[in-house]
């Protein structure tokens, strides 16, 4: 038996211009941190010739029979199109699970290519880098698969932490850690809230308006997108000094500007939440991942964020505890496991 996990992630500011269409032309960047929160592979090997796959968060199951050919389509086309890049087509059986409901805006999606990547990498003798985990993800949801998602969300689960994310025009991407003065941290966990909205969605449609409204050059994204990536280094900047009523301001504004990247991304109620929450004390804020949906994340000022919590609460809004990590993606268990690649 072999166990992997990849971590979940929260993007603070740059969200939007990790998208190809985006960064190809004008460069791209993100700050986000990961979560202890985590999807999980466990990989079995059995003498049988056929192949195993089974979901528990889509509740779904897939078999491939002795001579039948892998594609990667359908339900669980993700793992499948992993297992056909190792050349891994018989004798494993594959289980996924996530601590986080899937569409539900923390990158659960591609934190589930990173873990598997990470799973059969080890079990096919494969010692890849956090960043060729990271490359390999994004090559395979993005080339292989013709997803219309961005890069920072395969690089956060491979590396885990509180990082500044570059997508440079030529494709690579480059992640540097931020440091933060003693205490930031901590002070971030304390007053940085996470409500689950109680809706789930596919990120995929918003994400796709998004990159055709760039591909045409429409002028009111463009502008927001320049406007968040401009947010990027004084969100860093405040990180790095400790200054986190500035980062919450910073929250807010590139809310406003994130609304602008296409329909959808936030609708009457959201806003009518998130305006509560800023009556009780929360100094910005957004949806998590491309919108529409999922959950909402609050800075709030000192010694409020019960008086948030208890205001959304009484909504129907349920808030998910929750603590930093840095460890990435990583194998937890490897009981001698070695698939036969093809």
């Amino acid at each position: 038996m072999l166990i992997a996990r990849a971590p979940v992630r929260i993007s603070f500011a740059g969200g939007g211009t990790d998208l190809p269409a985006y960064f190809r032309r004008f460069g791209g960047a993100v700050v986000s941190a990961t979560l202890d929160k985590y999807v999980y592979v466990v990989l079995t090997v059995h003498p049988k010739p056929e192949l195993q796959i089974l979901s528990s968060d889509y509740r779904t199951f897939y078999r491939q029979q002795a001579g039948e050919v892998l594609f990667w389509e359908g339900d669980l086309n993700l793992p499948k199109a992993i297992l056909h890049e190792f050349g891994i087509e018989r004798g494993v059986s594959m289980f996924l699970a996530s601590e986080v409901p899937p569409g539900t805006g923390l990158g659960s999606s591609s934190t589930v290519t990173v873990a598997t990547i990470k799973a059969v990498s080890a079990a096919s003798g494969q010692r890849l880098s956090s960043q060729e985990v990271g490359e390999m993800a994004t090559h395979i949801e993005i080339e292989k698969l013709g997803m219309p998602i961005g890069y920072q969300d395969q690089f956060a689960a491979a590396f885990g932490g509180l990082n500044h994310l570059c997508f440079e025009p030529d494709g690579r991407t480059i992640v540097e850690p931020i440091r933060t003065p003693p205490g930031t941290l901590e002070r971030l966990e304390r007053n940085l809230l996470l409500f689950f909205t109680g809706q789930s969605r596919d990120s995929s449609n918003i994400l796709a308006r998004q990159r055709a409204s760039t591909e045409r050059e429409d002028s009111r994204v463009l502008e927001a997108l320049h406007a968040v990536k401009a947010m990027v280094e004084p969100m860093r900047a405040c990180l790095e000094a400790g200054d986190l009523d500035r980062f919450g301001a910073l929250l807010h504004e590139g809310w406003e500007n994130k609304k602008r990247f296409a329909s959808g991304v936030s609708n009457p109620q959201v806003d009518r939440l998130y305006d509560l929450a800023r009556s009780r004390g929360a100094i910005g804020g957004k949806l998590t991942g491309a919108g529409g949906g999922g959950f909402m994340m609050l800075f709030c000022a000192d010694g409020t964020p019960e008086v948030v919590t208890a205001a959304l609460e009484a909504e129907g809004l349920r808030r998910m505890g929750f603590v930093f990590e840095s460890g990435g993606a990583r194998v937890l268990l490897n009981a001698g496991l070695r698939v036969q690649v093809e």
